[in-house]
């Protein structure tokens, strides 16, 4: 636990992971707050919620790049003053909003959302060392995981207990809460010495959009694919044995186990490769439609749920180094944008393979998007040249406490050639 408490002990680094963590509990939850307003509110279809939570998605998707560009151009703050005064409207309006308003605004409130997990992974990428990163990265993928298990479950449980709208009143005062600590806090999302080179301008996407950074972006969207499934997966299987009310028990049991796989992989000395980390997850995720009862899918998701975290947090890490410092915001928007439509995605891809054939061809649909997107991953790094191992740095680059080149271009070959490792 040396890596995490090296990490925890960055000024700033704490009161980053503890806001996030209240912030994106509350953006996981704003699909579920959406689905009971519709549902329950409205006395509409859960298809009719459905377009309204693809709206928001689609939203989210399409604003992250865009919000991330404006990050880079215009800093942190302006950027939370111009999505947090649309939340606030957007869900203090919607327990009064006809359907027809309520689907259109979703995708702007989706569009506009407060970007706070690809600010967490900018923050996180200039406040710590490059050999920190893999165990701060790994932090952030359990704060991520922490948030889907409480999110949802809070927002069905005060559905229960008061109105529909109370609950959407609750989930966006906690977003805003939420972004305004961010803002607060105002985190460094360029390292001191990132900041130095921001003169040399911004550079063209054409030299880090390139094939190493697709390959990585396409990984995400492959593991987001996964685990939007394989929660599919488990409800069909388990509304099939007559057991879906134990699925909340099986979801949980795979959020636990990626924690403890996040604590375990960032305390590791070395990284492993992204596509392998991927291909493994997808070959883990297969045997569980073995299981037909819920004591035994219990059993069948851990080895998937160990390797979940390791695997989304190898991906923000290599984001995060192959991306320049000037367009990181882009970079990690980007990223957020493909986990969103692998979300998006990997539900109606498992439902169609579970209508066509069983719920345990869920499970098979799932782990054979995540065995497709590692090889596509694995391909495109094939085709692009690796970076080349960084010169060994002189003297008279180094500032005199430090054993980091301070030159733009050293410490961008270390980044690559860390990026290499991770792929």
């Amino acid at each position: 636990m040396t890596r995490f408490r090296q990490v925890l002990a960055v000024p700033g680094m704490t009161p980053l992971l503890v806001i996030s963590l209240f912030a994106r509990t509350a953006i996981t939850a704003d699909a579920m707050a959406l689905t009971m307003y519709v549902v329950v509110a409205l006395d509409m279809s859960y298809a009719a919620a459905g377009a309204v939570v693809a709206a928001l998605t689609a939203g989210v998707a399409l604003g992250g790049p865009l919000l991330g560009r404006m990050i880079d151009r215009r800093g942190l703050r302006t950027v939370l003053l111009v999505t947090l005064v649309p939340q606030l409207v957007f869900w203090l309006a919607v327990p009064v909003l006809p359907y027809a308003i309520v689907l259109g605004a979703s995708f702007a409130a989706g569009l506009l959302m407060v970007p706070v997990q690809s600010v967490t992974r900018q923050a996180i990428a200039a406040m710590t060392a490059a050999e920190q990163r893999r165990a701060a990265f790994a932090l952030e993928s359990v704060v991520g995981e922490l948030s889907y298990m409480v999110g949802p479950a809070v927002v069905i449980v005060c559905a229960a207990q008061v109105s529909p709208g109370v609950v959407a009143w609750g989930v966006g005062a906690a977003i805003v809460a939420g972004g305004a600590g961010i803002a607060l806090l105002d985190p460094p999302l360029r390292s001191s010495d990132e900041a130095g080179g921001e003169a040399a301008g911004r550079p063209l996407r054409r030299e880090w959009l390139g094939a190493r950074m697709v390959a990585v972006l396409t990984m995400g969207f492959g593991v987001a694919m996964l685990l939007s499934g394989v929660d599919l997966a488990i409800v069909a299987t388990l509304r099939e044995a007559g057991q879906v009310s134990w699925a909340a028990v099986v979801i949980a049991v795979f959020g636990v186990t990626s924690v403890v796989g996040g604590l375990v992989y960032g305390a590791l000395p070395r990284p492993m490769p992204t596509w392998l980390l991927l291909g493994l997850l997808g070959l883990a995720t297969v045997p569980a439609g073995l299981a037909h009862d819920w004591p035994w899918l219990c059993v069948a998701v851990i080895g998937a749920g160990l390797l979940t975290a390791p695997t989304l947090s190898t991906v923000s890490d290599a984001v995060s180094r192959l991306a320049p410092a000037g367009v990181r915001g882009e970079a990690t928007g980007l990223h957020s944008s493909a986990a969103s439509a692998g979300f998006a995605l990997g539900a109606p891809v498992v439902g169609v393979a579970i209508d066509a054939s069983v719920p345990a061809g869920g499970f098979a649909a799932a782990g054979l998007a995540g065995l497709l997107a590692a090889l596509t991953g694995y391909l495109l790094l094939r085709r692009s040249p690796a970076a080349a191992p960084p010169p060994p740095p002189s003297s008279s680059c180094l500032s005199p406490s430090s054993t980091i080149p301070c030159s733009r271009a050293g410490s961008r070959a270390v980044c690559e050639h860390a990026a290499d490792r991770l792929m």
